[in-house]
């Protein structure tokens, strides 16, 4: 489903404009990436949980030239499903 879609559905059975709907939308979306950006996790209950995961340095190898590599430590945003989502997904 692409965020038009997502649009389009909000839009139908709620009777807000689409315009409004995909206003709503942008911004939730530029929330969630400012406060993962700023290290802070977004909790949204029933739904699940972005967060920001720290991985370890690792030493990698460039098998083209047979040389190995340090990949720095670094943060990712990741997103955990809560439990009620998980269950509903598995039916």
């Amino acid at each position: 489903m692409t965020k038009a879609e997502i649009v389009n559905e909000i839009a139908k059975t709620t009777g807000i404009e689409k315009t409004a709907v995909l206003a709503t939308l942008e911004k939730f979306m530029e929330v969630v990436k400012e406060s993962l950006a700023n290290g802070e996790n977004v909790y949204l209950r029933g739904f699940g949980s972005f967060i920001v995961k720290t991985r370890c340095e690792k030493t990698a190898r460039n098998i083209s030239k047979n040389t190995t590599i340090i990949i720095p430590e670094h943060k990712i945003p990741a997103f955990k499903p809560a439990r009620v989502f998980m269950d509903e997904v598995k039916k």
